[in-house]
């Protein structure tokens, strides 16, 4: 079969990694043999390039190719390097690890039923119940009560809708558990480094903390939603965003090709910090001054912030700078939530961590809470 020598040469050019991601349908890619960059935009489902050889012979040029190759290489190497996350189910006897176990009746609690089990070599009983140990509500009741929080009801609205599954406690009481379960998931998927794209976006949201006019400073990636960093500050333009850079490349194990931000004096500062380098090519390109239309726009940090602020508006403010909704809704943007940008998909899904299980959050608190017992017995 007779090779296509611009194929060939799109597969060098993924390969050494000169394309540079600005958007969902704009990359530019650096010339192979001038210092020269081309932009290669998505129009409908086909690329077109700004190089003399795809505008004047109208072909499939190198530089399309090589965008082609990136993407598929890209999704080859997160299928490979998926991080998968599944219920955790009872397979051997706490006591003698024996397999030989059988249902054995119910553990009737005040809101819910445990199943027992039985072991058929040492005749112990017992139930597992992993990451929901001592707490008399079953792990239904604590993550729907999460699920509907962290959806934008209030904390007494919870309340209403756990008192018509028969589950009756105080609102304070619905607000431990997400505090507890918040932290306790936070600790292990801190720990996980998301495959990230190159291209980052950076915005900042008002919001009120205890009346106070607070600033919320987040970064998300561009390719997949992934919310990478966060910051609570007290001054818009005084702030120094320089934390939130470095918080996001100690979270993703990397830095971008591209960091995406409005204006703000902030964030040049920050980028001079931690993104700023000598060396031309491996200097992270800073887009700054959003314009309203093309695809330099800010839309989806734009969404992004409506997204917090239509949860915020319900709680009629914040309460303490490291209040729960920070980093339970990070959580819960990251792994829960899906996306119509992403074609229903979470982030999670995209950036290669699987989360199986019909219900993620029980999935989450209890890989979380096996992962805490492994720590703290070794």
């Amino acid at each position: 079969m007779e090779t296509n020598p611009r194929q060939e040469k799109g597969k060098e050019i993924a390969k050494r990694q000169d394309i540079i991601r600005v958007s969902d349908i704009h990359y530019r890619v650096h010339s192979q043999t001038t210092n020269r960059e081309y932009d290669v935009i998505k129009v409908g489902e086909d690329f077109t390039c700004t190089c003399p050889d795809h505008k004047f012979r109208h072909v499939c040029c190198k530089h399309i190719h090589g965008v082609e190759y990136s993407l598929r290489f890209r999704e080859e190497v997160r299928k490979q390097n998926t991080i998968t996350l599944e219920p955790i189910n009872v397979s051997s006897c706490p006591k003698c690890l024996s397999s030989n176990i059988t249902k054995h009746g119910i553990r009737h609690n005040k809101y819910g039923d445990i199943q027992r089990y039985s072991c058929k070599n040492c005749h112990k009983r017992f139930s597992i119940n992993i990451g929901f140990e001592k707490m008399r509500a079953t792990p239904q009741a604590i993550t729907s009560a999460m699920q509907l929080y962290f959806t934008g009801e209030s904390l007494r609205s919870v309340q209403k809708f756990l008192r018509l599954q028969g589950v009756d406690v105080s609102h304070q009481t619905i607000l431990n558990w997400i505090t507890k379960y918040t932290k306790v998931m936070k600790s292990y998927l801190d720990k996980i480094t998301p495959q990230v794209g190159n291209a980052w976006r950076a915005d900042e949201v008002w919001t009120k903390v205890r009346g106070d006019l607070k600033y919320l400073f987040a970064l998300i990636d561009d390719e997949t939603r992934w919310w990478l960093a966060k910051e609570v500050a007290t001054s818009k333009e005084k702030h120094d965003a320089s934390g939130l850079f470095r918080q996001a490349k100690e979270i993703a194990g990397t830095r971008p090709k591209v960091i995406i931000t409005d204006g703000l004096r902030s964030y040049q500062d920050a980028y001079k910090k931690e993104f700023w380098t000598i060396n031309r090519q491996d200097r992270t390109l800073h887009i700054r001054h959003i314009h309203l239309k093309g695809d330099m726009n800010n839309n989806k940090m734009e969404r992004f912030n409506g997204e917090f602020r239509d949860r915020e508006k319900v709680m009629r403010g914040i309460k303490k700078d490291d209040s729960v909704i920070f980093d339970g809704y990070q959580i819960y943007h990251n792994y829960i939530r899906e996306h119509q940008g992403l074609e229903g998909k979470t982030p999670a899904d995209k950036v290669g961590i699987d989360v199986k299980g019909n219900n993620k959050w029980i999935t989450l608190i209890q890989n979380a809470k096996k992962h805490m017992k492994k720590s703290n017995s070794e």
